[in-house]
């Protein structure tokens, strides 16, 4: 039986990365110009890369740009409040309403007016790290007394694997930090999101 186009599709990339033809980091032809490449359909192209991008052996957001993945490197989060050293991503920042995680969280009532920030914390080559999405009430706090984390494993969901480049459902922690004024009460609380296959996590 002959493989499905997009079977030929994902061997002939995964030969050619194989055989360092496209090394780590190297940024794969569009889908349409991979589609003609090879003699088949765009969609076909797409399919392919998909399965591949699942695997891991393709990194990128596929609607923008692909590339092959470099073998992750591995570090250690030790301290879940330290500052990140290295460059930042595209950030956003919003306001919503706090469900019901967020106000047992932050101590506030449910549907409380929340303000959020979400940052894209890159490695020195700029790759996608990890995610931290803050929320806070009126003013950010930029001193508080004392922190508070615990971590869980996690999947990514889709906008998370959009903002990092990864398949979604991908194995993740997820580290809830929140900060605690002087007198106890919460003034920010934060998702951290790393993907497990580069980040290990060991809590101080």
């Amino acid at each position: 039986m002959q493989p499905a186009p997009y079977q030929r599709v994902a061997a002939e990339i995964r030969r050619r990365i194989i055989s360092g033809e496209w090394p780590p980091g190297r940024q794969l032809p569009s889908q349409a110009a991979l589609a003609s490449d090879l003699g088949v359909t765009i969609a076909e192209a797409r399919r392919g890369m998909a399965v591949l991008r699942q695997a891991g052996l393709l990194e990128g957001r596929p609607r923008t740009r692909l590339f092959v993945a470099h073998p992750p490197a591995v570090r250690t989060l030790l301290d879940p409040g330290g500052e990140w050293p290295h460059p930042r991503g595209e950030g956003a920042t919003g306001s919503c309403r706090a469900d019901v995680d967020l106000a047992g969280r932050l101590s506030v009532p449910i549907r409380a007016v929340l303000r959020w920030h979400r940052a894209e914390c890159l490695d020195p080559d700029l790759r996608p790290s990890h995610l931290v999405t803050t929320w806070w009430t009126s003013t950010r706090p930029t001193e508080w007394a004392r922190m508070e984390a615990e971590v869980v494993l996690h999947h990514l969901t889709a906008e998370e694997g959009e903002h990092l480049g990864l398949p979604t459902g991908m194995a993740a922690w997820l580290i809830q930090r929140t900060r605690y004024s002087s007198t106890g009460r919460p003034v920010e609380t934060a998702d951290m999101v790393l993907p497990a296959d580069r980040w290990r996590v060991r809590l101080r």
